[in-house]
C-alpha cells in the first residue's frame, strides 16, 4: 500500500465533521396537529451537520423542525431546517437539512475564533522550574454566613483536588456517552455530495403540499367513534413519491379510533410531482398531513 492510499484511508477513518461544545439559547418550532409551537432550550454542542440542545418539550425521532440560535461573535443569528434524530430525557440530537455554504462557514468562523481565544490564555508557571511546589495540608476555610453562629468548615488542600478530579471524570463520562450517540447518528445517516449528510426524502411543508393535491377523497367517520362521540385531528407523515402518489403513511398523534380511517383515504390522495429546483427533476418528498375528523 502506498503512502497516499495510506494516508487517505486514515483520513476517511477520522470524523469529518467534529462537534464542539458549546452553551447558548436555541429555539425549536414545530408542528402540532398543524399549529407551529415554539420549543426553547439550550445548545450543548454544534458542528456543520448538526447540534445538541436540551430542549423544554417532547419530540419524535423523524419530526422535521426550524433551528434558530446565534453563535457568539457572529452578527446574525442562524437559521435551518432540521431532522429529529432522538430525544431522550429532553437531550435531543438534530440533523440540518439544507445546511447553506455560509452557514457552515458562520460554524467554522466560530471554532476558528474559539480556538484562537484558547490559544491565547497564559499558562501560570513557577517563577523557578526546578522548585517543586509544596505539599502542604493548610486547609481551605469556608465561612457560613454571617447571620449564623460562627462555624467553620475545614476542606484539606487533597480533599479538594480529589472532588475537583471526581467532578471532571464525571463530566467527561458524559460528554463521551454524548459523543457516542452523535457517532451512531452520523453512520446511520448517507452521505451526499461533498460529504454531506442526506436524508433519502426531500423535507416540504404541509402548506405547499396541500397545494398540489390533485384528487382527494374524504375519509370515511368510523361508525365506533360516531357512537363513542369521538373527534380530533389525526396527523401523518407522509413520503409522496416522484409521481404524485403516496408511498409510505405514519401515524404521528390523533385518536386510535380515527388514525386507520384516515391513512385508508390519505392513502388513495394523489400529488402533483415536486420538481426539485437544482436538477429539474421529480423527486420524492416527506410532508405532514392532518386529517380532522368533526362529528357536526
Amino acid at each position: 500500500m502506498s503512502a497516499a492510499t495510506a494516508l487517505a484511508l486514515e483520513e476517511t477513518q477520522q470524523r469529518s465533521y467534529p462537534r464542539h461544545p458549546i452553551n447558548v439559547p436555541v429555539d425549536l418550532i414545530a408542528l402540532r396537529f398543524g399549529v407551529p409551537e415554539n420549543l426553547p432550550g439550550r445548545c450543548t454542542d454544534i458542528s456543520e451537520v448538526g447540534v445538541g440542545a436540551v430542549v423544554a418539550g417532547e419530540m419524535a425521532a423523524g419530526q422535521q423542525v426550524a433551528v434558530e440560535l446565534r453563535l457568539p461573535n457572529i452578527g446574525v443569528p442562524m437559521r435551518a431546517r432540521a431532522l429529529v434524530r432522538y430525544q431522550s430525557r429532553l437531550r435531543c440530537g438534530l440533523e440540518f437539512v439544507g445546511l447553506s455554504a455560509e452557514q457552515r462557514s458562520m460554524v467554522r468562523y466560530w471554532v476558528r475564533c474559539t480556538a484562537s481565544q484558547s490559544a491565547i490564555v497564559p499558562a501560570i508557571v513557577p517563577a523557578n522550574l526546578n522548585e517543586e511546589a509544596p505539599q502542604t495540608e493548610e486547609p481551605i476555610i469556608v465561612a457560613e454566613p454571617a447571620s449564623k453562629p460562627k462555624h467553620r468548615i475545614r476542606i484539606g488542600r487533597r480533599g479538594l483536588f480529589v472532588l475537583i478530579a471526581s467532578v471532571l471524570v464525571l463530566a467527561g463520562l458524559g460528554w463521551w456517552q454524548w459523543q457516542r450517540s452523535w457517532n451512531e447518528l452520523e453512520e446511520r445517516a448517507p452521505v451526499g455530495e461533498e460529504g454531506l449528510r442526506v436524508t433519502p426524502e426531500t423535507p416540504v411543508s404541509s402548506e405547499t403540499m396541500e397545494k398540489r393535491i390533485v384528487t382527494k377523497v374524504a375519509p370515511a367517520y368510523p361508525e365506533a367513534a360516531r357512537i363513542a362521540g369521538t373527534e380530533g385531528v389525526v396527523v401523518l407523515d407522509a413520503v409522496i413519491a416522484p409521481d404524485g402518489s403516496v408511498k409510505r403513511l405514519r401515524r404521528m398523534s390523533g385518536p386510535d379510533l380515527l388514525a386507520q380511517s384516515a391513512t385508508d383515504a390519505v392513502q388513495s390522495w394523489k400529488f402533483e410531482p415536486y420538481v426539485d429546483q437544482s436538477s429539474g427533476k421529480a423527486v420524492e418528498v416527506e410532508t405532514t398531513i392532518a386529517v380532522e375528523f368533526r362529528l357536526h
